[in-house]
């Protein structure tokens, strides 16, 4: 269990799963071999599956803990859930042990003060809600959701999210709205201070209202950055989009700032499906970036 410790604050990976994902030429449309020279870290276990071609692809929670502060960012896939259709059928009726997880580091779902999701994909809000009697209820009933408001207007839109993506709108009905019904939503527009030294910030093209997370405590800094970035390559190739996003050029845009946000402020880079440790830190020279692991970093007995 990756915990790191920045400024003030723990800030812990809860687990869903960690397995192959994705093939990298379905993954990124511009998908180059070559990209495996540029370090040799790419080819390491922890992020290629070599047997099956795949990248390692992460589904987890940041659980972030200050004082009375419990703060999940985004929330994995979810159990019991119908994603049956073939683009998502590795989410298909998941039975993972996400709340043991969260268990093991010290919380039950009560104690969980807010959520915040930096997109409404399906693997970013899927334990959002639990199946209970046969009804899609919060898991975590006494949090505050944070959505984007702008992301949340994109999937509700008729020219949205739903053009782009309309297998997600089976998502946004079990994972999304059952929240907002429940009054548990507080919708929040770019740079807005979510308590002290937490920030959300509009980083758009993958979705139209995507955000990201800055988190800055004791003249330290983190960044969850959702899917600007959803493998090390893209660090190394930051003009690769994933098949996913749904603006290329705003994507690229996007994803160049939060490594040289990174890179300047010496930032710990905590993506969202990154192997292990999950984390690490970028170094801009003169003909790209690099990505550093933080091994390191990793805080023990917590």
């Amino acid at each position: 269990m990756s915990t790191f410790k920045v400024g003030a604050h723990f800030v812990t990976r809860i687990e869903e799963m960690l397995t192959p994902g994705f093939l990298p030429e379905f993954l990124f449309p511009d998908f180059e071999s070559s990209v495996f020279q540029q370090s040799e870290l790419l080819t390491q276990p922890r992020f290629w599956h070599a047997e099956s071609g795949k990248v390692m692809s992460s589904m987890h929670s940041w659980m972030i803990r200050k004082d009375h502060h419990v703060i999940l960012i985004d929330t994995g896939c979810g159990n019991d859930k119908s994603r049956a259709l073939p683009i998502f059928q590795r989410f298909h009726q998941l039975h993972m042990p996400y709340l043991e997880n969260l268990l093991t580091a010290g919380v039950r779902p009560e104690e969980v003060t807010m959520v915040i999701c930096t997109h409404l994909h399906v693997d970013h809000v899927g334990w959002n809600t639990r199946l209970v009697d046969n009804k899609w209820v919060p898991t975590f009933p006494n949090a505050r959701y944070i959505f984007s408001r702008r992301e949340f207007e994109h999937w509700n839109s008729p020219t949205g999210g739903g053009i782009s993506l309309p297998e997600n709108m089976a998502v946004i009905a079990d994972s999304v709205m059952p929240i907002v019904e429940a009054g548990l939503v507080d919708f929040v527009d770019d740079g807005a201070q979510i308590f002290p030294g937490l920030f959300f910030e509009d980083a758009p093209g993958h979705t139209a209202g995507h955000g990201m997370i800055k988190l800055e405590s004791n003249k330290e800094a983190a960044l969850f950055p959702g899917d600007s970035l959803h493998q090390p390559m893209q660090v190394f190739m930051p003009d690769w989009n994933s098949r996913f996003c749904e603006s290329a050029d705003q994507a690229r845009l996007t994803r160049r700032a939060v490594l040289d946000y990174c890179s300047d402020r010496k930032a710990l880079l905590l993506p969202a499906h990154f192997g292990a440790p999950h984390g690490g830190y970028v170094k801009r020279h003169a003909s790209g970036y690099e990505f550093k692991p933080a091994d390191d970093l990793v805080v023990s007995g917590q």
